[in-house]
């Protein structure tokens, strides 16, 4: 087993966090502002903790969905289970232990957190299956990726109102943006093989498309938080993550290989400035 460590921390991304911490942002923020303030340090570990295992374990289930394919794709062909060094089923009962795990956490919560824990697991695992016959498949990710809001609140107030759900929708844009910027890269390889991804179907759109799609996330966000958490930090914190949206643009405008992963790479500073914000303005009420 410690001699297959290497492998299974490759299998789940262990040496680039810039996956989880895109969930990790979005689900803070979501638990803040159900708590009216810091939610206490079993929720943040729970979370914390919680995001790390199921992003890790849709890994798993996401290489054994798209090995066939990833052996095409430049930047995926040496994934451990689509190289052969690790085994379909090895890699699914690594992802099964890690979402038990997460299941073990939220457990220590209450009945509606693990009641929309199910739903959680179901959008991850149809996820990996939707870029077969979705030619959206982002906004599916949009779903999974931001399921850590209704389910903050749920633990936080036993309740998943009509406001998580608006937080929702807006992260739901912002996993379009960063996601497609990352489709941008495997685009060539990806029409090759018949893979269906926003970058393919938005086009020459794309870069149009993905400017909208942040403004519609910090808009929605600016809009549902301003009654509840208004204030110079939240307005600091989304004018920092707007100037980000302009730097994004300027590193996508060329469709290049390396400015799209730059740019989806970088994500997570605009996700932690909006957290940043939302945290500062509770805290300085």
């Amino acid at each position: 087993m410690l001699n297959r460590l290497p492998l299974y921390l490759d299998l789940i991304r262990w040496n680039r966090p810039a996956g989880w911490l895109l969930l990790l942002w979005p689900t803070l923020a979501a638990l803040w502002v159900a708590a009216g303030g810091f939610p206490g340090w079993h929720l943040l570990l729970v979370f914390t903790l919680g995001t790390i295992l199921m992003r890790s374990a849709g890994c798993c289930v996401n290489d054994v969905a798209d090995r066939e394919f990833d052996r095409h794709v430049k930047r995926t062909a040496q994934r451990p289970v689509t190289s052969g060094r690790v085994g379909v089923k090895e890699a699914l009962g690594v992802g099964a232990v890690l979402a038990l795990l997460a299941f073990g956490l939220v457990l220590t919560t209450n009945a509606a957190a693990i009641a929309w824990s199910f739903a959680a697991l179901a959008v991850t695992l149809v996820y990996p299956y939707a870029k077969r016959f979705v030619s959206m498949p982002q906004a599916v990710l949009g779903v999974a990726f931001s399921f850590g809001i209704p389910m903050a609140f749920a633990a936080t107030q036993g309740e998943t109102p009509a406001l998580a759900w608006g937080l929702l929708l807006g992260n739901l844009f912002w996993v379009l943006a960063y996601d497609t910027e990352y489709a941008m890269v495997d685009r060539d390889d990806d029409l090759k093989i018949g893979m269906k991804t926003s970058a393919i179907t938005l086009g020459r759109a794309d870069v149009a498309a993905i400017t909208g799609f942040y403004l519609i996330y910090l808009a929605i966000w600016a809009w549902l938080l301003a009654p509840r958490a208004g204030g110079w930090p939240l307005w600091a914190g989304l004018l920092v993550a707007l100037g980000q949206v302009a730097w994004h643009v300027t590193l996508i405008k060329d469709r290049s290989r390396e400015g799209c992963f730059k740019a989806f790479r970088l994500n997570h500073w605009l996700g932690l400035s909006v957290f940043a914000g939302v945290a500062l303005a509770y805290t300085l009420a």
